[in-house]
């Protein structure tokens, strides 16, 4: 006869892992909200507010160009963020190399807020506002691995992906906030006192990532995976073994898994170029050839992106039954034939068409974007999965994300708008079959040697 007190005593256990799990995944996908919210903020103010601000002697083409340069920069950062945040994240834990990285993204956003501007300083402001920009991406390209270890590490085997969804929406979370901060502070205040010191209040909000950071620090645990790591890393130490851990993670999840590191990187090709067209360019082309309003692209973009919320935890679910290839490469080939309807719809000049146009592609987007959390994290062992999943992630993420809407800019001007839709295309051809090529994961166990 089962002893009811044992029952109770599981179900009580059942209940807290459950508390637990919740407290882990809210806290993730408040941490990457803020964070991205700040990386985003970025690409609204390079889009709309940068040229004049900073690049105000060039005329407005050329200023857009190097304005989202500066934008560039991010991206060039993160896969050495990637290596250095894995490294130390695979060493010393997963939390308390988010922390960091939380942090030094929050000092790096506020230091936008308070910048000179080309008419105060002359040429420093450009330069410090692309070295600020520079340690955005060192702080994402480090977020991004914690935040999502913190989550499909600590899940349940069978809600990996659905779990690994919440650090995942950060993303389209952050560029609503994003978008949001600046439609309020742009009804709020005039056009003049907007581009001279109303830009600032949204950058200078990103203080708040500092308390968030300390939160986690003093609230959350690290993962059971990096747990029983250091356990095993202990008992081999006494016993006079190596090390299990790699005196180098990031060396040792290149000699190990070269090839896994570069399919995902060709895996997260179409997820960013297509994004960063969407969430950046469109808004630049929607004023000038739409003639639509910057108020109107914002809020087009921020409708779009709370489509791609629920979309994301719908696939990852989906995922954590049915496998993560299937839906992966589904968004891949549904992401390529939107691409040529995009911009016709945009052309319209409807507001409604152009939201349509925009939640349509982050939508396919959310097939791919929702399950990679846990997709990633499947594909290396414990030992070296922060270096490993970083370091796909952050190369896919500068050949993807890092010039597209400068590429899709110049394809624009010298050859026609539908090359921008050809230049998506080929990038969602190329994570096709980056994904065919790598093994199905969601059966796996993330404790397991691979």
């Amino acid at each position: 006869m089962e002893n009811p007190d044992s029952s109770k005593e599981g179900l009580k256990k059942d209940t807290h892992n459950k508390s637990n799990m919740r407290k882990v995944a809210l806290t993730a996908l408040a941490g990457t909200s803020i964070e991205w919210y700040d990386f985003f903020l970025y690409g609204a103010a390079a889009a709309l507010v940068f040229p004049k601000v900073f690049f105000g002697e060039f005329t407005p083409t050329v200023a857009l160009i190097l304005s989202l340069l500066t934008f560039s920069a991010g991206f060039i950062a993160r896969p050495i963020g990637g290596i250095i945040f894995g490294h130390f994240g695979d060493k010393i834990g997963r939390k308390r190399t988010l922390v960091i990285a939380l942090m030094l993204m929050g000092v790096a956003s506020t230091m936008i807020g308070l910048l000179p501007t080309y008419a105060m300083i002359g040429v420093a402001a450009p330069i410090l506002l692309t070295l600020l920009r520079f340690v955005q991406g060192l702080a994402i390209g480090g977020q991004w691995g914690g935040a999502m270890l913190l989550v499909t590490e600590s899940a349940p085997d069978d809600k990996r992906g659905y779990y690994g969804a919440y650090a995942q929406a950060g993303a389209p979370v952050g560029v609503i906030l994003a978008n949001l901060a600046f439609i309020i502070i742009s009804a709020l205040v005039s056009e003049q006192f907007f581009n001279t010191w109303g830009w600032r209040i949204p950058f200078l909000a990103s203080a708040v990532l500092i308390g968030i950071s300390m939160y986690i620090q003093i609230n959350l645990e690290d993962t059971n995976a990096f747990k029983q790591l250091e356990a095993l890393k202990q008992k081999k130490e006494e016993a006079n073994f190596s090390s299990i851990v790699a005196p180098s993670p990031i060396l040792e999840a290149l000699r190990k898994y070269p090839e896994r590191i570069f399919l995902a990187a060709g895996a997260f090709l179409s997820i960013q170029v297509t994004f960063y067209i969407l969430i950046a360019f469109l808004l630049a082309y929607g004023v000038k050839s739409a003639g639509m309003s910057r108020d109107d692209m914002l809020i087009a973009v921020l409708v779009a992106s709370a489509v791609m919320i629920p979309a994301q935890f719908l696939f990852s679910a989906y995922s954590d039954r049915h496998g993560r290839k299937g839906i992966f490469m589904l968004g891949a080939i549904l992401t390529a034939a939107w691409a040529f309807a995009v911009f016709p719809l945009v052309d319209t000049g409807n507001f409604l068409l152009i939201v349509l146009a925009i939640s349509v592609g982050l939508l396919f987007l959310g097939m791919m974007y929702g399950p990679q959390a846990a997709f990633f994290s499947e594909l290396f062992s414990t030992e070296v999965r922060y270096s490993g999943a970083s370091l796909g992630y952050q190369i896919g993420a500068i050949a993807g994300g890092a010039f597209a809407p400068v590429i899709a800019v110049k394809l624009w001007n010298e050859y026609g708008i539908i090359w921008v839709s050809i230049y998506i295309a080929i990038a969602s051809g190329l994570t096709l079959l980056s994904v065919m090529m790598l093994t199905e994961t969601y059966k796996s166990k993330l404790t397991e040697t691979k």
